[in-house]
């Protein structure tokens, strides 16, 4: 069974709540932590340090903000541009208040993925020093193969932990979410390196349901499906990895619920956990 201390949402989990109104809900139900969506952050009329001090004021924690990345071109403008914009990013979690921008690195169609990941690896050294310097670090989450033609590049937890190694500084790290490395036969290895490695920064949790009806968009709560959540749990915390569980689920299912009830489920989910 799992209290609620570690527990975080991501604001796209419940998005048909805004975020103050996911603030007043997370709270009065125990929920510590919120993962920020850009798009919500950008619905905030007040801006994001605002924002940040809306959550502090309900005792909520800003665990990340969701999300940099996309350094991939065909042409070096396209790649200078994404990097303005990571560093654009950047600035907008520090003003929130995020530790952390999660960053869904970028795959360009008509170039192999080892020169999307050259690519990557030279945008993210790009931007490393920004974010260092404004008190944030970046989490490369490896995302799962069906979306190595157009989203990302960085497909394993190996891969990322290359890039960590090639750039090789201390803000950058992995975000693991376990909808997108589960199948991995190498996990627990890359898992246990990048705790070695003090990189293991942020770790996402929902579940991939047999038969999915949209490879987007029908995430099942923990529990739901086929991932072993628990086991892959314990390997994350027995790296020493003491941060927030972050539920991150797309679900237009769930979308469409009332959302209370959604939250319920969810925290019911989380807690059986073993």
């Amino acid at each position: 069974m799992s209290d609620l201390s570690k527990l975080c949402i991501h604001s796209i989990t419940t998005k048909p709540w805004g975020l103050r109104e996911a603030a007043t809900k997370y709270a009065t139900a125990g929920v510590t932590g919120i993962s920020v969506w850009q798009d919500a952050a950008a619905s905030f009329g007040d801006g994001h340090r605002a924002a940040g001090e809306m959550f502090r004021s309900e005792g909520i924690d800003v665990v990340s903000y969701v999300r940099g990345g996309f350094y991939t071109a065909l042409e070096g403008a396209g790649r200078m541009k994404a990097i303005d914009e990571n560093k654009r990013i950047i600035d907008e979690a520090a003003a929130l208040g995020a530790p952390l921008v999660v960053l869904v690195c970028g795959a360009t169609p008509g170039q192999s993925l080892f020169e999307s990941r050259k690519q990557i690896t030279e945008g993210i050294a790009a931007t490393i020093q920004h974010a260092s310097d404004a008190g944030v670090k970046l989490g490369i989450e490896p995302l799962h193969p069906m979306y190595a033609d157009s989203r990302s590049a960085v497909n394993t937890m190996s891969q990322a932990n290359a890039i960590c190694d090639e750039v090789g500084h201390s803000h950058l790290g992995i975000t693991a979410d376990v909808f997108h490395i589960w199948w991995d036969d190498r996990l627990e290895k890359e898992i246990k390196i990048a705790g070695e490695k003090n990189r293991l920064f942020s770790f996402h949790i929902c579940d991939w349901k047999n038969l999915p009806e949209d490879m987007l968009n029908d995430r099942g709560l923990m529990g739901e499906g086929v991932i072993d959540v628990s086991g892959i749990r314990r390997w994350v915390n027995e790296t020493g990895f003491s941060g927030y569980e972050e539920v991150e689920i797309f679900s237009n299912k769930y979308w469409a619920m009332d959302q209370d009830d959604y939250l319920d489920q969810i925290i019911d989910a989380y807690k059986s956990l073993s």
